[in-house]
């Protein structure tokens, strides 16, 4: 296949560029379907003029359907566009981002869509559209437990899952309590969504995301805490954020003793209440209820989900915490990694 792609950069330059934006009209269409043709230029940065014939040109192959509410995809529109996905990442490079990264870090897979989400929302979207492929894709039959963290990625990740045929019975659990700010990006929330979009179920754990030592002792000593907690450790799967060290302090109120902590550790990434630095050592640590570090190591498939060319310097620090784990990222977070290694 590459060597066909080569061919066809020197022969017939402007084929590549076409599909590469007709491509990226059907993703968007998919992510956000039904959407206007106006809204749609302004995403992608197009003229409301080169779009129309493009458009036009779709829905002649029967790839869209135009209606009065706006475009959707058709049947055919949405096989030719998971065919192309193999393609497309060998024209852009991507494929070889994900060969690096994955080589790099001793990753069981890396995916990498393409963009920044940094600044654009679609990439996010897109990034929690392959983390719900790859939670599908992996699910088993004798443990379907699926623990889950928050944040605005994962919130993504929410936004993004369907209804899952062959596991209608999955259960969905928040991997630790809540942070006790915006309830839409809370675990417990992202959880419930899951579970709902997906025709599945969930359980919910009502405790706050950081605690005092003897707050936490009389919280597990709870039974019916403690239950959730084994509930939750017990999960086949966990899929959780990374997040900037500094960003994710604030968002904490961290006590000024702690964030000098983490200041003078030179954190820079943060992932289950733990904070790492640029050689992956943990150099705080939250007191937290429900999954710790060790407990990824317990023969669970781990999905890490995390982009933007902000975070590449977090999401460093932890995947040299996370061998044989799974990550999902955006172009600008990976090309930004790849640069290090540099």
């Amino acid at each position: 296949m590459r060597s066909l792609i080569e061919v066809q950069r020197k022969l017939l330059p402007e084929l590549l560029s076409v599909m590469q934006k007709r491509y990226q009209i059907l993703q968007y269409i998919r992510l956000m379907q039904p959407i206007g043709r106006r809204n749609l230029a302004v995403s992608l940065g197009l003229t409301e003029r080169v779009l129309r014939s493009e458009v036009t040109f779709l829905k002649e192959q029967d790839l869209i359907d135009v209606q009065t509410t706006g475009m959707t995809l058709t049947t055919e529109g949405e096989l030719l566009l998971h065919d192309l996905e193999v393609v497309m990442k060998e024209v852009s490079g991507l494929r070889l981002l994900e060969t690096t990264l994955k080589e790099a870090f001793s990753l069981a897979e890396v995916v990498v869509v393409s963009g920044d989400s940094d600044s654009s929302l679609f990439v996010k979207n897109e990034m929690g559209r392959a983390a719900v492929s790859c939670i599908k894709e992996r699910l088993v039959d004798s443990k379907k437990i699926v623990a889950v963290t928050g944040g605005t990625t994962l919130a993504a990740v929410a936004n993004m899952m369907t209804p899952e045929i062959k596991h209608p019975d999955v259960l969905f659990v928040p991997a630790r309590g809540g942070l006790g700010e915006n309830v839409q990006n809370q675990a417990n929330t992202i959880c419930a969504k899951m579970a709902e979009k997906s025709m599945g179920q969930y359980r919910l754990l009502h405790v706050p995301d950081q605690l005092s030592d003897e707050a936490y002792k009389s919280i597990v000593g709870e039974p019916s805490i403690r239950e959730m907690i084994q509930l939750i450790k017990s999960a086949s799967m966990v899929v959780h954020g990374i997040g900037d060290a500094m960003t994710m302090a604030e968002r904490r109120r961290t006590s000024s003793e702690d964030l000098e902590k983490i200041k003078k550790g030179h954190a820079v990434g943060e992932a289950f209440g733990y904070y790492f630095n640029q050689k992956g050592e943990v150099v705080h640590k939250v007191k937290t209820v429900g999954i710790q570090l060790d407990d990824l190591k317990n023969n669970k498939c781990v999905i890490a989900v995390a982009g933007g060319s902000s975070k590449a310097k977090a999401i460093r620090a932890f995947m040299q915490q996370a061998h044989h784990s799974i990550l999902i990222t955006d172009e600008g977070a990976a090309k930004e990694l790849v640069r290090d290694f540099n």
